[in-house]
């Protein structure tokens, strides 16, 4: 029977913390425990939550994913505890070593979560920084193999802004050698240090593209994703965004597009009508509630591969 292996490092800040076979195991025994063909279990094993963003999916794909090991969870909400009052990261770290097994953080500052796991003794996720989204990309990429075989004839095409969303699938799709195209509107393009790390990685570097015209990005393209406009700290940018952002939006025309038998693809939450439209969303091409739900198996798996 597939055990899990542990990982070669010991935190999961980022979308390249895995190696190629990393990556494939970690789906692998994601598959597994979606099929309810693994029984294995962290008995005593703690989680610590560190959310200092809002999290619907994250969060309870965390807790459920550690309850099912047989671990437990403590959710730490930074209002209620002295994190919020101030508390360094590098006291907060070492304290919490003591308590928990594992901290899966959400923050702002990439720097933020590097410190945790520099103080930290045990290992540290990150459940979503302002570069990155490793978690959600390792879902999504699940997503993916399970509609295709082979990645290397996947064309995955992002529609909106260059956030940390489209950083973590450059990163992973450089790892695959997936075709990535970014179509975003002029100065919204992703972190110009995840672009020229993810081309030091593609053995083609062709295969990664950034454009400005969503219809010429999606032509032959078998996967559709997007992200809402404005994410979380962006509230004051909302409505130049949204004006930026007109004719990026996944609508049926745009979807006409692409090869006909694309799945599409949201991180969620949806603002319909914005970037996608519900017609699109609620469509027989959408995957996106099976990649919500692959969100819990892939941490359930990355949890027991972190902590064997």
């Amino acid at each position: 029977m597939l055990n899990p292996i542990k990982l070669e490092k010991k935190h999961f800040l980022s979308s390249l913390d895995t190696s190629f076979d990393e990556f494939l195991h970690i789906l692998e025994i994601a598959k597994n425990f979606k099929n309810k063909d693994l029984n294995f279990k962290l008995q005593d094993k703690v989680l610590g939550l560190i959310f200092d963003k809002s999290s619907t999916r994250t969060r309870v794909s965390f807790h459920v994913a550690m309850s099912r090991l047989g671990g437990t969870t403590v959710d730490l909400n930074p209002t209620t505890s002295q994190i919020g009052r101030g508390e360094p990261i590098k006291d907060t770290a070492r304290v919490l070593s003591r308590y928990c097994d594992v901290l899966a953080i959400r923050t702002f500052k990439q720097t933020d979560i590097e410190e945790y796991s520099k103080w930290s003794s045990k290992p540290v996720i990150n459940a979503l920084t302002d570069l990155e989204h490793p978690c959600q990309a390792l879902a999504d990429f699940m997503t993916i193999k399970e509609e295709f075989s082979d990645y290397k004839k996947v064309v995955l095409t992002f529609i909106g802004d260059g956030n940390n969303v489209a950083n973590s699938l450059i990163l992973y799709g450089a790892l695959l050698g997936v075709e990535v195209r970014i179509a975003c509107p002029k100065g919204y393009e992703p972190n110009d240090l995840v672009i020229n790390r993810a081309k030091n990685i593609y053995k083609n570097k062709n295969l990664l593209k950034i454009t400005h015209d969503p219809i010429s990005a999606v032509q032959g393209a078998n996967v559709l994703y997007t992200d809402v406009w404005s994410s979380m700290g962006e509230e004051n940018q909302k409505e130049n965004k949204d004006k930026n952002f007109l004719g990026f939006t996944i609508d049926p025309n745009l979807v006409r597009n692409a090869d006909k038998n694309a799945i599409i693809l949201h991180c969620l939450p949806a603002y319909r009508t914005k970037e996608i439209t519900d017609e699109v969303i609620e469509s027989k091409n959408s995957r996106i509630f099976e990649q919500a739900e692959n969100r819990m198996h892939v941490q359930q798996a990355l949890l027991a591969c972190l902590l064997s």
